[in-house]
């Protein structure tokens, strides 16, 4: 967490202190002081996550498959089990088999990345889902959305591209015109906004709830606040639980879409 969530961790300020009020979590909690500077670009606590999210898929993925046995151990399976997951639950769902298994690298990579990333609110010391901060996700989104747009060109050509992003269809008459902006302004700009959007939103809401009750838990134990401490850290329990939960959905959705963009470009346009 940044500097200035902590100050909501004095043990020293609790309920019915005088003058010692309840310091609510809001966007400074996403706020971080760099770590160092390098030729003025600062690298802060997300960006090292991020990094260090990469050298986890990375390794894993190594370790698992560097020297595969045909009696897997272990990690192997682990590793196979989740490799299969994206590759038959995903990938071969939306693109099937034969036209899907080129893309199953990279949806992998895809998937685990954002998890791991989502991941690193629930680990000690670390706390706070990389993805919670725009830029991550919107990156991503738009790594998607180049390889979406750029398959439409190639499988159908300039015409036919942009009749698939606009939705062409001459029977349409005289609504055609309206359609086809309203078609570009969905598929060009509002597309990449809203597969950012959902990932960023999810972990950010989830990150606000968790830090709330836990800042709520020490700053209630105190007198009969006690009372309302534990009822507070119960919820910073479930909370947590359930974020685990919402963690691989939101990696499980952002790679579902990203496999539905990449169908779409491959389907032939009516």
């Amino acid at each position: 967490m940044s500097a200035e969530t902590m100050l909501a961790f004095d043990t020293e300020c609790h309920l019915f202190i005088p003058g010692c009020g309840f310091e609510a979590p809001g966007l400074h909690s996403f706020v971080f002081d760099p770590l160092f500077t390098i030729g003025g670009f600062n690298f802060n606590k997300p960006m090292l996550l991020a990094l260090l999210s990469t050298v986890v898929v990375v390794w894993f993925f190594w370790a698992a498959f560097g020297r595969a046995k045909v009696v897997p151990g272990k990690l192997q399976m682990v590793a196979e089990a989740g490799y299969d997951f994206v590759r038959r639950g995903l990938v071969y769902d939306a693109l099937g088999k034969k036209e899907g298994e080129k893309y199953v690298p990279f949806m992998v990579a895809l998937f685990f990345f954002v998890w791991i990333m989502n991941l690193w609110s629930i680990i000690p010391v670390a706390q706070f889902p990389v993805t919670s901060v725009i830029a991550f996700p919107a990156g991503l989104a738009l790594l998607v959305w180049l390889l979406w747009v750029g398959l439409t060109f190639k499988k159908h050509g300039f015409v036919g591209a942009l009749k698939n992003f606009s939705g062409y269809d001459k029977s349409l008459g005289w609504v055609l015109p309206l359609l086809m902006i309203i078609e570009l302004l969905s598929n060009l700009i509002i597309r990449p906004f809203t597969h950012a959007v959902r990932l960023f939103a999810n972990m950010f809401a989830g990150h606000m709830l968790i830090v709330m009750f836990t800042v709520a838990s020490f700053y209630l134990a105190n007198g009969v606040g006690f009372v309302y401490a534990g009822a507070s850290f119960v919820m910073t329990i479930v909370m947590t639980a359930f974020e685990l939960f919402i963690q691989a959905v939101q990696a499980y959705v952002f790679v579902l879409l990203a496999c539905n963009y990449v169908q779409g470009a491959l389907a032939e346009h009516h």
